[in-house]
């Protein structure tokens, strides 16, 4: 099959790659529409600490079921399905406990296994969704990280009563942002680019730039006593050590972005007993597609309508202005024409 390869580092490339092997509990997916994500750009910046050469990106999917292995019996050829692409034992601790997405033995798919950013992708097939009526390949792409901003609220446990404060503006900061907002959050946003701070108040939310008034306008905000939620969404130490300057006592952080392994980030001791802050971890999702198919469906994220459709077989030159300019694309799908 055809499909784009990372080849190493800052080296992407079109070519053949072997077609998928149908297992009995499989599908293999004709891909339609995958969208580009921070950990793609991981991938070909060389920083993902899970990946080896080659590999064929991509984990946010939607395509049509091209076939279904012998024990398949949940969905059937021809159905459009947007795919999970987080794949776990069953087995560990945190499986055991109804943690799959922090499995001792994860694997992705688009990063450990085959993505795509080909024609066709191989999925169990309890790992696929059916895209409800009326939604297009392109727009339910987006589930998959929609399911991470639904993930992330989730753990903040932000209801309508809530400030929230977002730190970044990226592809993953918007999702976390307008599904906050669908939460009947007040949500306000910060960045350091003007551009994304304009996607995110299109979006809804209220904007501040991300300077060094940052901690003093959040206060005048909020009467003095800082936000009561602050989603950290950058991947950047100093953005992450930030947020407990930024927090309301008795608050809670919760920390989406990813840094490299092996990266430390110091915090003040003293306040988690001052402030008694809750401070949670976010990785991907679970258990979160239905309500993101259904978000889509009722049209109620913006989401989709920013961002850009390229052909998949363009993809080397997409990832290649991305890393030159990552402010020029809010959030790019790449789509096989």
């Amino acid at each position: 099959m055809k499909a784009a390869i990372f080849e190493a580092p800052h080296r992407m490339r079109l070519g053949t790659w072997p077609d998928p092997v149908l297992g009995p509990k499989d599908v293999i997916v004709a891909v339609n529409a995958a969208g580009i994500c921070a950990g793609d750009l991981y991938i070909y910046s060389g920083k993902n600490p899970y990946t080896e050469y080659p590999v064929i990106g991509g984990h946010e999917i939607c395509g049509t079921i091209l076939e279904t292995g012998p024990e398949v019996d949940t969905v059937v050829s021809g159905q459009l399905v947007v795919v999970e692409p987080f794949l776990s034992c069953g087995k560990c601790y945190p499986c055991r406990v109804g943690k799959p997405n922090c499995c001792a033995n994860l694997q992705i798919i688009g990063v450990h296994r085959p993505g795509g950013y080909a024609e066709y992708v191989l999925v169990p097939a309890s790992h696929v969704h059916v895209v409800p009526d009326g939604i297009a390949p392109f727009t339910a792409s987006f589930a998959e990280p929609i399911t991470i901003g639904i993930h992330a609220c989730r753990r903040g446990q932000i209801t309508a009563s809530d400030y929230v404060l977002v730190l970044g503006c990226g592809p993953i900061g918007l999702a976390i942002i307008e599904v906050a907002l669908n939460r009947q959050a007040r949500v306000v946003a910060t960045d350091v680019v003007a551009s994304r701070l304009a996607v995110a108040k299109r979006l809804g939310a209220e904007t501040l730039i991300s300077d060094e008034k940052l901690a003093e306008n959040v206060l005048t905000q909020t009467a003095g006593e800082g936000a009561p939620v602050v989603v950290e969404a950058t991947g950047n130490v100093s953005v992450m050590q930030s947020t407990v300057d930024l927090v309301a006592a008795g608050g809670r952080i919760v920390i989406v972005g990813l840094v490299a392994k092996g990266v430390k980030v110091s915090l003040p001791g003293l306040e988690f007993t001052r402030k008694e802050l809750s401070i949670f971890g976010s990785r991907t999702e679970t258990g979160c597609f239905e309500e993101a198919l259904q978000l889509l469906s009722e049209g109620r994220m913006k989401y989709p309508e920013i961002a850009s459709e390229f052909d998949l077989w363009s993809a080397p030159a997409v990832f290649a202005e991305i890393m030159r300019d990552p402010a020029a694309i809010h959030k790019g799908v790449l789509v096989p024409h």
